[in-house]
């Protein structure tokens, strides 16, 4: 059947490989057209800027497969990162710190799952409201200022936003090893086989003998401890955390190098290389707008068109229907 469809339709690539033959040839657009693009200098520099974005679209990743959005990663990161940052600066060794920064992330991920999972509040209000209430509390009681200095002298939590050998960025090696794990969790793991089910049919995983509940808390879990390593790179880049970027459009970035790339929002769909393939198109527009100094409004604009574009393409290969838009308990 797929030999016939084959020879009938011809190649059709998917949707990641597309992304990714666009991000080629709009490099080599900007290579030509813009001085200072087609060099190892902005290279690194591109490599630099996008690894966050992928990291954190990694953990977006999960969630999506599995019919979910979490919009309060932003918000995780940058509060647990801050309290690991003020724990760190108040004596507490940094293992220790960072440890509970972790636990944090974790519990909020946790509870945003509890919330969509039992309590049954739809996935979109249920972050948001987390990412508010997270922030305002951290706020109030942890960090009164916006901005968390990292004190001199942790040259271990620093040396995550270095470079290596060759002057190739520390974040890009993380970047690559979250995305190996993440590969290998989806593609060799039990529990990656059931994100995907749990995604694609929600009643069928149920019918199967997944335990619907426990998995999304786990898939929420994941998208907060991911994030929360895309904190920690944020702060070994620029020794602080700014509580801020939770108001940032940074949610917007994520979202849109997850759906570009093909992760579909109807769940079920999308893998490691749709990830990578979108954090390189949208890295390689954003380096090109950058050295074109396009002002931030333009910039959101454009990737607004895009988003909006990649949601449409995203809901005509993969239509809702009565059966695979059943969701919940």
């Amino acid at each position: 059947m797929a030999d016939t469809a084959q020879r009938r339709g011809g190649f059709r690539p998917s949707q990641a490989l597309a992304v990714m033959g666009f991000a080629v040839a709009a490099a080599a657009v900007f290579s030509i057209t813009l001085p200072g693009f087609f060099s190892v200098g902005n290279a690194l520099a591109l490599a630099r800027a996008v690894s966050i974005l992928g990291v954190l679209a990694l953990g977006m990743a999960l969630v999506v497969i599995g019919r979910g959005i979490d919009l309060s990663q932003i918000a995780t990161l940058a509060v647990s990162a801050a309290l690991a940052v003020t724990l760190i600066n108040a004596g507490l060794s940094s293992g220790v710190a960072l440890l509970l920064g972790l636990v944090l992330a974790v519990t909020i991920g946790v509870a945003n799952g509890f919330l969509i999972a039992v309590v049954e509040i739809p996935a979109l209000f249920a972050t948001l409201a987390m990412g508010l209430f997270v922030v305002g509390l951290t706020r109030a009681f942890v960090v009164p200022h916006y901005q968390v200095f990292l004190s001199p002298g942790h040259d271990g939590l620093l040396a995550l936003g270095r470079n290596v050998a060759g002057g190739i960025p520390v974040p890009l090696l993380v970047f690559a090893g979250c995305a190996v794990v993440v590969h290998v969790f989806l593609s060799r793991t039990v529990l990656g086989r059931f994100i995907y089910a749990h995604g694609d049919n929600v009643a069928a995983a149920r019918l199967s003998g997944i335990g619907v509940r426990p998995l999304t808390m786990l898939e929420y879990a994941l998208s907060a401890t991911i994030g929360y390593i895309g904190g920690l790179m944020m702060v070994a880049s620029t020794a602080l955390m700014h509580l801020q970027i939770a108001e940032s459009t940074l949610i917007f970035d994520v979202i849109l190098v997850v759906v570009l790339g093909g992760v579909s929002l109807v769940g079920g769909r999308g893998n490691v290389f749709s990830v990578v393939a979108g954090t390189l198109l949208i890295g390689v527009l954003l380096n090109g707008m950058t050295i074109m100094n396009l002002d931030t409004q333009t910039q959101d604009i454009i990737k607004g068109i895009v988003l909006l574009a990649a949601i449409g393409i995203d809901s005509y290969m993969h239509p809702r229907e009565e059966e695979t838009a059943k969701q919940g308990d």
